[in-house]
């Protein structure tokens, strides 16, 4: 056998490899550090510059994660039998919106550890998180769609299930938190308590959603069975 069909199938550097896994610890970990960063209590003792280079950090392992969910996410079109032919994919819209969304909090957190401005930080940190929010947002419904082509829009009894729905409340979170972070005129938000508690909520969200679906879980579950079996 030669070297290079040895090779097939077996990279040489597995950690470059996208996996679902990959993706839900991404998510997860980026939450973790979002959630640390507007947590009650612990942001008032960090301040803003430490909550910022909190959410600097996990801005990155969302658009990690962000990326791979996007390249597993399959094909952009399929075909379809009427016009125009082929219809955009809406897995794939739902992981190209979120993508997108986390790469305009990566403009936003970085912007917010050097804006001083209050014109700086409406311009470089409010709106990219604001548009981040929407992008957000529009994907959590996607989710909702992509999930019904393939299963039932009502399936409680499906982890699968309760993670679109917990995505999509950490969506609504993080848009919340959006506004309440509105930047005024005199350099104050609208809401701070309301930003903080948003983002809080929402990395709360994003982290349990993907948790519950990390695929351990549906590796651990088989060899449990058979553990209860020959016990």
């Amino acid at each position: 056998m030669s070297v290079a069909a040895t090779n097939i199938g077996h990279p040489r550097n597995r950690f470059f490899v996208p996996t679902v896994a990959k993706q839900c610890w991404g998510f997860m970990i980026g939450s973790a550090f979002f959630a640390l960063g507007s947590a009650p209590g612990l942001s008032e003792a960090l301040g803003s510059t430490g909550s910022n280079l909190l959410f600097f950090i996990g801005a990155w392992f969302f658009t990690t994660a962000g990326l791979i969910q996007l390249f597993l996410s399959g094909a952009m079109a399929v075909p379809v039998s009427y016009a125009p032919g082929r219809m955009v994919r809406a897995e794939w819209l739902a992981a190209a919106t979120q993508s997108f969304g986390t790469l305009l909090f990566n403009v936003s957190t970085t912007s917010a550890l050097y804006a001083k401005s209050v014109s700086a930080q409406e311009r470089l940190v409010w709106n990219p998180d604001a548009g981040g929010s929407v992008g957000f947002l529009v994907s959590g419904v996607l989710a909702f769609v992509a999930y019904a082509h393939v299963s039932q829009l009502w399936e409680p009894s499906k982890r699968a299930w309760w993670s679109v729905l917990i995505n999509f409340v950490g969506c609504v979170a993080f848009g919340i938190s959006a506004v309440g972070s509105y930047i005024l005129s005199s350099g104050n938000v609208v809401n701070g308590s309301l930003a903080n508690y948003g983002t809080f909520i929402g990395a709360i969200c994003f982290l349990l959603a993907s948790l519950i679906v990390l695929p351990q879980w549906d590796r651990r579950a088989p060899a449990a069975r058979v553990s209860a079996e020959t016990g």
